[in-house]
């Protein structure tokens, strides 16, 4: 077996999994049995709907919010904007993934910095129901301009609507397959507005790696976290691979986490269970570290 290498990314595959969590002295593991089963005997947050104007699209919109346990409008929150893929809308990560389950769990255990999640939809257009065809021109378009909605109309709701930190470094964006390009896309594109960005198999719609990060400096020295991560067998593991490739010849620190698996919500919710552990703290060194190994 060759020496493992230590550069400034973390590859974890099919074969690194267990010297991950051996290795890395719990500073990132994979989510353990129960990680995502309803706890009665600890404190629950609280899931709320919530309509905003968006002068993006000229309508009002839904979006689902997420307040942890023991939530206060005397504290002040880091938040978490939490993005769905190309066939859902804002009840998609509730209805597969129930983030709420999974954060009330890690607070239990002290794992993670109470955050409010916000889950919009993505699909910024008038009729934003994932109905008809999903791929239709104007429907994956409208994908793109959520950007605009996010930034103009989303963020400043929240921020005037709930007792939030509102610079850079207290706010993250994540998402799956669609969701997971659009988190790259305008986080990498707004490192002005975003300190932690990830993406969960994230799908076609991700821009091209010098497209992503054209500054490979300016991104090392405003990025907290860039989490990547992906099945192993997803068809799209090449859209994540690409980019992983891309910052690691350009020495742009990130976690890149290869898991078995497929395009789906086991993934998904790993992905978000140690994303959400990471962000808004510092970040412990050895989650950069490369811990694959070569058995050759």
């Amino acid at each position: 077996m060759k020496k493992i290498s230590l550069k400034p990314y973390l590859f974890a595959g099919l074969l690194s999994v267990m010297a991950l969590a051996a290795s890395a002295q719990g500073a990132l593991q994979p989510a353990t049995e129960g990680f995502d089963k309803v706890k009665a005997d600890i404190p629950h947050g609280k899931l709320d709907s919530i309509t905003y104007t968006s002068n993006t699209v000229g309508t009002t919109r839904k979006a689902l919010v997420y307040t942890p346990p023991g939530y206060s409008a005397k504290k002040k929150y880091p938040v978490l904007y939490l993005l769905h893929g190309i066939g859902g809308d804002e009840k998609e990560w509730l209805n597969g993934g129930q983030p709420q389950v999974i954060m009330d769990n890690l607070y239990a255990q002290g794992k993670a910095v109470p955050m409010i999640i916000v889950m919009p939809n993505g699909r910024a257009m008038k009729d934003d129901r994932p109905t008809g065809n999903i791929m239709a021109a104007d429907k994956v378009a409208a994908f793109a301009t959520f950007e605009k909605d996010l930034l103009i109309d989303l963020i400043p709701y929240i921020e005037k609507t709930y007792p939030v930190n509102k610079d850079r470094e207290h706010r993250a964006i994540a998402g799956l397959s669609m969701g997971g390009g659009q988190s790259l896309n305008f986080g990498l594109g707004n490192l002005d507005k975003f300190a932690w960005v990830g993406g969960f198999s994230s799908a076609p719609n991700t821009r091209k790696p010098e497209e992503l990060v054209p500054d490979a400096e300016a991104a090392k020295k405003q990025l907290k976290l860039l989490f990547i991560s992906c099945g192993e067998s997803d068809g799209l593991l090449s859209f994540s691979k690409r980019t992983h490739e891309y910052l690691e010849q350009k020495g742009v620190p990130h976690v890149y986490f290869i898991e078995p698996g497929v395009h789906d919500f086991k993934v998904w919710k790993n992905g978000l269970y140690m994303f959400s552990q990471l962000i808004f703290k510092p970040v412990p060194p050895s989650v950069f570290l490369n811990k694959a190994a070569d058995n050759k």
